[in-house]
């Protein structure tokens, strides 16, 4: 059995800094925190923790570990470090306007021709880490096509992307174990 993982690096730390706040008390609840746009600054993934986390035992065989994210500033070493704990980084040029594109898209694309070329369709899973409804019909179509996809994500993911999956696995209760 292989794991296939994706991660989409902004939903993962955005959704986190909102986590940790509420856990902070800087903020009530993650009504709060959104409406507020309340984060905990100081919130870091420790992507060494995250990559044994979704990879699971050593016996585990990682088919590929892809991390999505908009292209960092020069002095940024989070690229470098995720990287070195075993990532494959993705990064995507934000349009004028500094909006992230293309990331989601990225992801999809390359969990998508991932399943259909080099996903064992009895033994493989492919896990999306995000929380972002965007994933639902690709999910969707993925499990209806037979393949085994977990979503990993904080509790507050989107519940049809809960939905569409064959598991859900919450982060909520590793916030301290992967972070640093």
């Amino acid at each position: 059995m292989a794991e296939f993982i994706y991660i989409d690096n902004s939903n993962l730390t955005i959704e986190g800094m909102r986590l940790s706040a509420v856990n902070n008390k800087k903020a009530k609840n993650l009504k709060d925190a959104m409406d507020n746009k309340i984060f905990d600054q100081n919130f870091r993934i420790d992507f060494g923790k995250l990559y044994s986390f979704l990879a699971g035992d050593e016996n585990q065989e990682v088919g590929r570990c892809m991390f999505f994210g908009s292209t960092p500033p020069v002095t940024d070493s989070i690229w470098q470090m995720a990287k070195k704990a075993g990532f494959e980084v993705i990064t995507q040029k934000r349009n004028v306007a500094n909006k992230e594109k293309q990331v989601d898209t990225g992801l999809v694309g390359h969990m998508i021709r991932d399943a259909y070329k080099n996903v064992n369709l009895e033994k493989d899973v492919i896990t999306i880490v995000s929380g972002d409804a965007d994933f639902t019909t690709n999910v969707k179509m993925l499990v209806d096509d037979g393949y085994n996809v977990e979503v990993a994500f904080w509790g507050h993911c989107a519940q049809s992307l809960k939905d569409a999956s064959n598991k859900f696995i919450n982060l909520d209760p590793h916030l301290g174990h992967l972070t640093y």
